[in-house]
């Protein structure tokens, strides 16, 4: 398939067509020729005045005139409580998402139903986010559009990224993980697996994996130089300690109410 200009942002916005979607077999199948034409849509789009409607008249902005900020209708069933959020064109929200403010969702995005976004956090370009996902207040869950063959960031299904949590570089959360608050993984990150006492680790061309189930804090492990070693000094990594269980279930459980 190949799709240009407003036939493109359609069908992204409709979810017939990602950036990355799974490959049938447990796997994920980047599909560069998505981000090309993004890439071709800014190149071509002229920066513009643009307005967002607000109580008390207009908040003018100026970007890209291909890439307004959506609208949603009923049918859309997307939640977008008000404070300053924006949904970019282009970008795929399933029913049941809740949108709290501020938060952000860029061009190329997909964010499956039930998922919460909540006040502070960011979903970047082209980063493929699952259903009943929790992407927690200020999480940054990264976008790339270059290189296009890049795999872009993928949260799967059931995953919950806490307060202050970033990802990065094509990292791939595996389904029903957990980060806790700080926790930040780039593609190198080295990832410590204490249950299997394992080392995970990335490069940038084959970006980290997060095991599905994994419950994930900040971690630091020494240095091994002289110098480092006399200054006390550490670099910082990722600890799995362990796998979810029914505990974990209840602490991470989204609130129905609140939807």
């Amino acid at each position: 398939m190949s799709l240009a200009g407003e036939e493109l942002l359609d069908a992204l916005e409709r979810g017939e067509v990602r950036a990355a979607e799974p490959d049938g077999s447990g796997g994920w199948r980047v599909n560069a020729w998505v981000k090309e034409a993004l890439l071709d849509i800014f190149r071509t789009s002229e920066v513009v005045e643009q307005g967002l409607e607000a109580c008390d008249g207009e908040l003018l902005f100026r970007d890209k005139a291909a890439f307004p900020v959506r609208r949603f209708k009923a049918e859309d069933g997307v939640r977008v409580v008000p404070g300053g959020s924006a949904i970019r064109r282009g970008s795929f929200l399933g029913k049941g998402v809740v949108c709290m403010p501020p938060m952000y969702i860029n061009v190329g995005a997909y964010v499956g139903e039930g998922t919460m976004v909540d006040s502070h956090a960011l979903v970047g370009t082209c980063a493929q986010v699952g259903s009943g996902v929790h992407v927690s207040a200020a999480c940054q869950v990264g976008g790339v559009l270059e290189p296009a063959g890049a795999r872009p960031v993928i949260i799967e299904d059931g995953a919950f990224l806490g307060g202050n949590t970033g990802v990065y570089e094509g990292v791939l959360i595996g389904a029903g993980a957990v980060l806790a608050s700080g926790v930040v993984l780039s593609a190198t990150t080295p990832l410590y697996d204490l249950v299997s006492e394992t080392k995970l680790s990335g490069t940038s061309d084959s970006p980290l994996q997060v095991p599905p189930g994994a419950v994930v804090i900040p971690g630091a492990r020494a240095i091994n130089s002289d110098f480092a070693r006399a200054e006390g000094l550490s670099a910082s990594c990722a600890l799995i300690v362990k796998y979810r269980d029914e505990g974990t279930d209840v602490r991470t459980a989204l609130e129905e109410a609140l939807r």
